[in-house]
């Protein structure tokens, strides 16, 4: 029986878990003042003309955005207890910053500081990092392939001895803005979590060509850096195991957020084209394709909270509410980008038009932490259900 629910709920293999579902679903009064101060501060400060200048630039994040979500708004964070200076929240209303980061496309590294790196140092209890995270002072990421898939065996690309670290780890997401590196290297006594400063000299952070130009991915290539030992043993594997299955859960928020803007902005356009005298929206193709869209997304809405509802909680049911929400959340998210493209017409396919950066997120976010069908594959696994 979980610990947060009493008079749970047994799931399909056999373990108790958040007592009523609906309920998790649910935005608290401080869930939604949140969500509005955030979406209002997107609007305000990531208009997409804007958005659209910036990725022909070579900075990959809008600094002060993130200044006023650290500092302002106190989403940096929002996961870290009140005793590092955090706002002593859950990861439910992290993925409420999630979803209208998602909406937005926004260019920040949210992803990797305030969810990543805040799970793996808040797993290990590194007070001082997470104090320096939470107030907005260091951004952080885990240095784990953006492609890491939750439960699968965990990758040793770095190897450490005397505590000075070499190795290699590709496609980090998050990693070209980062100034703390929490790193997992294998030592001659077993693995080790470390926390990097990115300025050393031994760090090469090489960029990616990634298809998503709001999100950058970095190649890092450590080489003689000094780590500082945070967590030996199985401790730091369960650090990073833990991190990435956060990640998942909470990129689930993100694609909803995104799949939600899309169905939202595509319907706001078809009220608006005519054709033949009529709103394109009023014919019946188009009205069947977004109603059918709308379903889906009402679908991705609840998987995805739900997910996030069980990492908060710590409940035994996590496992399967992330290989369920990325299994649905990534698929939705596409389908809407792809919606969203074609059904704005000749407009939709061109440059100028925002439709593309969110097709592209959509992409490139339904390959990380693992792609649709693995997840279904894992989801098996987790019930039991014969090939």
């Amino acid at each position: 029986m979980s610990p947060t629910s009493p008079t749970g709920v047994t799931n399909l293999t056999g373990v108790t878990s958040l007592t009523s579902p609906i309920e998790h679903l649910i935005h608290s009064a401080e869930e939604d003042e949140l969500r509005a101060g955030v979406r209002d501060l997107l609007t305000e400060r990531v208009p997409l003309a804007a958005l659209l200048a910036r990725i022909e630039t070579d900075e990959p994040y809008d600094p002060k955005l993130w200044r006023v979500l650290a500092e302002q708004i106190g989403a940096a964070g929002l996961a870290i207890a009140e005793e590092h200076g955090g706002s002593g929240a859950t990861w439910r209303e992290t993925a409420v910053v999630m979803e209208e980061l998602g909406r937005a496309v926004a260019p920040t590294p949210f992803l990797g500081s305030a969810v990543l790196a805040t799970a793996a140092l808040r797993h290990v209890g590194a007070g001082e990092p997470l104090a320096d995270l939470a107030s907005g002072r260091r951004v952080a990421t885990l240095a784990v392939s953006f492609a890491s898939v939750p439960g699968a065996r965990l990758p040793y690309e770095v190897r450490a001895d005397d505590d000075t670290l070499v190795g290699t780890v590709r496609s980090v997401v998050d990693a070209g803005g980062a100034d703390l590196l929490v790193v997992l290297a294998t030592t001659p006594d077993g693995p080790v979590l470390y926390a990097v400063d990115s300025g050393h000299p031994g760090v090469d952070r090489r960029p990616v060509v990634s298809l998503d130009l709001t999100r950058p991915l970095t190649d890092l290539v450590l080489t003689g850096v000094p780590g500082t030992p945070l967590a030996r043993g199985a401790d730091a594997e369960a650090a990073v195991a833990t991190a990435i299955t956060t990640g998942a859960a909470l990129l689930a928020s993100e694609q909803l957020g995104l799949a939600d803007h899309c169905l939202e902005s595509t319907v706001a356009y078809m009220k608006t084209r005519h054709q033949f005298g009529r709103p394109v929206g009023s014919f019946q193709g188009p009205k069947h394709r977004l109603a059918a869209l709308w379903v889906s997304v009402t679908q991705a809405r609840a998987v995805a909270r739900y997910a996030a509802a069980c990492v908060a909680a710590g409940d035994p049911d996590t496992a399967i509410a992330v290989a369920v929400a990325q299994a649905h959340c990534s698929e939705i998210a596409v389908r809407a980008a792809e919606e969203c493209v074609q059904l704005h017409g000749g407009i939709g396919f061109t440059w100028e038009h925002h439709a593309h950066l969110y097709l592209k997120r959509a992409k490139a976010d339904s390959l990380a932490f693992g792609t649709p069908d693995r997840h279904r594959a894992l989801l098996a696994d987790l019930v039991n259900l014969p090939a």
